[in-house]
């Protein structure tokens, strides 16, 4: 299983520091929260530090929109991704938020809340490279992990698995090391840790840990 280092708990007076460490402590991609104060309660940070973040890493960077009106801000973070996720419930036309993704040669995932049945991806998910479970509802960091969520991973899987998708599938709200082993046995391919990783006093120890499934 991949970890992503979600660097909204990160040290931003130190934030060049701060990528450095996490990328040697083995983190597989860093990604970013984007949100908009809409869709989401709370208002992260845009194109300048997703640029900023690209320079920085040579690691993947994956960058998840959780906005409103995801068809005009995806070209913004094209040019600073690997992967760009946006949600589905806000999105007028996921085929063309797809469409916007794949002309830039990039991987695209969709995302969908705790409470979005898993169904509403059938039309999208032959044409997606991930699909991110939102483990919480989106919006802050250090949120708890819902038990719910390893049977909405299997639900994923077994969509991705009937329809011959080639989708990996990421999860994303309270990974820590206690509960990435149910996360894996589910059906996972990537974890995004935030607070457990930046909150700890070791990063690579804690990188391993959420690993531990391998």
């Amino acid at each position: 299983m991949k970890v992503s280092a979600s660097i909204l708990d990160c040290d931003f007076l130190h934030l060049a520091d701060e990528l450095a460490a996490v990328v040697a402590a083995g983190a597989d991609a860093i990604h970013l929260d984007v949100m908009d104060g809409h869709f989401v309660p709370n208002l992260s940070f845009g194109v300048p530090l997703a640029r900023a973040v690209r320079k920085a890493v040579t690691v993947p960077v994956h960058a998840h929109l959780m906005v409103n009106e995801p068809e005009w801000l995806i070209e913004k973070f094209l040019p600073f991704s690997d992967l760009v996720t946006f949600h589905i419930e806000p999105a007028e036309n996921p085929g063309l938020c797809l469409e916007i993704i794949h002309s830039a040669g990039k991987a695209a995932g969709v995302s969908l809340n705790p409470n979005t049945p898993v169904e509403s991806l059938r039309p999208l998910i032959a044409d997606v490279q991930d699909v991110l479970v939102m483990s919480v509802y989106p919006g802050f960091g250090g949120q708890e992990f819902s038990p719910e969520a390893p049977g909405r991973i299997r639900e994923v899987a077994r969509l991705i698995g009937t329809t011959g998708s080639k989708a990996t599938i990421s999860v994303d709200g309270g990974i820590n090391p206690n509960n990435c082993a149910a996360v894996a046995e589910a059906g996972a391919h990537w974890v995004i840790s935030g607070s457990a990783i930046f909150h700890s006093g070791n990063y690579a120890a804690t990188i391993k840990a959420i690993r531990g499934t391998e």
